[in-house]
């Protein structure tokens, strides 16, 4: 028979390869943010919410802190990485001003959060069992804000009735994160794991929800979309040629 701790390290080294997905899912959303050379309609709310998440979970996951977590720190220390480059690149193709100026007061007041967290917690909690409470109810509440992160995007869809600026692919990985996390934190009990991930869980099947009623849709307004761009480049092209034509029996008018 398989022991607890076996079954948690296989659950955890699970999760830590669907969160690593977790994280890399916005590629997709990044390479079309980089190939039309702006953030369009995307919002930086997920990415600013699994920063500081993420940031808050390594704290959690060090050996004084809450000892026998390395996976939870290996894996948010990936995630703090890959979250900065997109916020790096979120920022680069941002072209309102002040949209920019937002996202980096965010990502500051972040850093000097967990930084200012960090410092109470190590000085003054004696124990790992008051440091492990004080960043697990930390912990949670910025799970749960990086899984609620999507509500204005939720709302964005059932007002347009769209789902193109919703990626599956990060829905998808949230809730194969959110299944895997809540696994892990059942195995050997523990709340702080259990709680925001099970919420995630929910969260995440209510966007998927969300991409399959309104998926048909989308695919619809995009084809009347490419259709008004190809009517749009013909009557160009049209009025390009007659205007070339025009120029040319005016020059053969002048040459008699």
């Amino acid at each position: 028979m398989v022991s607890q701790d076996t079954a948690r390290n296989v659950v955890g080294i699970i999760g830590n390869v669907i969160s690593i997905g977790l994280f890399l899912s916005p590629m997709a959303t990044f390479y079309r943010i980089w190939k039309m050379g702006s953030v369009e309609q995307y919002s930086p709310a997920p990415y600013l919410a699994s920063l500081v998440n993420c940031m808050v979970w390594v704290l959690y996951g060090l050996p004084v802190v809450h000892p026998h977590s390395t996976l939870v720190m290996t894996t948010n220390g990936a995630g703090t990485a890959i979250e900065v480059f997109y916020i790096v690149l979120f920022l680069v193709y941002s072209h309102k001003h002040r949209q920019r100026l937002r996202v980096l007061g965010v990502v500051a007041v972040e850093v000097i959060f967990v930084g200012v967290l960090a410092f109470l917690v190590l000085h003054f909690a004696e124990t790992t069992d008051k440091r492990t409470k004080v960043v697990g109810i930390g912990g949670v509440c910025f799970n749960i804000l990086m899984y609620a992160s999507p509500l204005t995007v939720m709302k964005l869809v059932i007002t347009t009735k769209s789902v193109e600026y919703m990626p599956f692919f990060l829905s998808l990985a949230s809730m194969l994160n959110g299944v895997c996390w809540t696994a892990y934190g059942l195995i050997r009990f523990d709340l702080f794991l259990v709680l925001p991930n099970g919420l995630g869980l929910l969260l995440s099947l209510a966007q998927l929800l969300l991409y399959a009623i309104y998926y048909k849709n989308t695919q619809k307004i995009l084809a009347e979309r490419r259709a008004r761009a190809q009517v749009g480049l013909s009557e160009v092209v049209t009025t390009r040629d007659s205007k070339t034509a025009a120029n040319g029996l005016n020059h053969n008018g002048v040459h008699h």
